[in-house]
């Protein structure tokens, strides 16, 4: 197809050098085992995942440094992936607001073939390079903003696509992939790789190639948040307490963080209007609510930076 980095390269050539798409000698005869010996095969190369992440550790820090920069200059975090890869996507960034109070839009991802893909596999949205480059102008990436191709094969036409419209528009490019060597590798600024290795079952990438890629999201998400000082030591203090079980939560991180018995914190919560917070600025420096919102807004909204300049008075 004219236009994309592998154009070059034939499709099945390129499909015969991946990793991910070999056969695994360990779990051949899988279909003879037993329930336990299945299990036990799928968790002892399960066991690989974390080592295979490991070793892209230093580039993944570089990955939430720059992304925490360009969140800091009021761009967003931008997923765009397809199949399982895509769907992770989708999934880190819904999960975001909850955990650390920030606009839907902060955080977003991109899936091929739409919002129905999700729930109903559309594999075949991922061979256009143009539906990728389509998808990423209507989300008006920017300079400013964080674009993350995600492939466990390192080749999706669609992913290149994307990537290749954010580089144009200058924005940092981050690969996250679960094979080197591949043409997402040329295209990014930043290449996270971990080589997870043949599937259990062959080309089965929802497996291993699946759970590093969560494993690498997680980190991403989560750093880049405590970066921007989304957490307290590593208390939830943006969560927004919006059910039961979460009301609890917030209880609990205000108790932890101030030494308050239960009782008390639920009724610092509730003066508070249900902002964690503010209900543990308010208590620590012993400030009004709408004191500790002010305090809290004069230092970003950086809970420790906000205690840090009570503690230099």
């Amino acid at each position: 197809m004219a236009g994309e980095p592998d154009a070059g390269m034939q499709h099945d050539q390129l499909l015969g050098m991946l990793a991910t798409e070999q056969t695994n000698p360990a779990t051949t005869n899988i279909d003879h085992s037993s329930p336990l010996d299945i299990v036990r095969l799928m968790n002892d190369e399960d066991a690989k995942v974390a080592v295979a992440v490991q070793q892209e550790l230093p580039h993944i820090a570089r990955a939430i440094e720059g992304t925490a920069a360009r969140l800091r200059q009021g761009g967003r975090l931008i997923y765009m992936g397809a199949g399982t890869s895509g769907r992770l996507g989708v999934l880190d960034a819904s999960e975001c607001p909850p955990t650390f109070s920030v606009s839907p839009q902060l955080v977003t991802g991109k899936l091929a073939g739409g919002e129905g893909a999700f729930a109903q596999a559309s594999e075949e949205a991922e061979d256009s390079f143009e539906a990728g480059q389509h998808d990423a102008e209507q989300l008006h990436i920017t300079a400013r903003d964080a674009v993350v191709g995600i492939t466990a094969s390192g080749r999706t036409p669609y992913v290149l696509g994307a990537i290749a419209y954010a580089r144009q528009q200058h924005a940092l490019t981050i690969g996250l992939a679960c094979n080197k060597r591949m043409p997402l590798e040329e295209q990014v600024d930043i290449m996270i790789a971990p080589e997870t290795g043949p599937e259990v079952i062959a080309g089965s990438t929802r497996l291993k190639a699946g759970t590093a890629q969560k494993m690498v999201l997680n980190m991403l998400s989560t750093g880049t948040m405590i970066l921007l000082g989304k957490t307290f030591q590593n208390l939830m203090v943006e969560v927004q307490a919006t059910n039961h079980k979460l009301r609890r939560r917030a209880s609990k991180i205000v108790q932890l963080a101030t030494g308050l018995a239960p009782e008390a914190a639920d009724e610092l919560l509730q003066v508070c209007n249900g902002e964690t917070k503010t209900a543990i600025l308010s208590h620590l420096a012993h400030f009004t609510p709408e004191q500790a919102r002010a305090h809290l807004q004069a230092h970003g909204n950086v809970l420790r930076d906000a205690l840090a300049t009570l503690e230099t008075k």
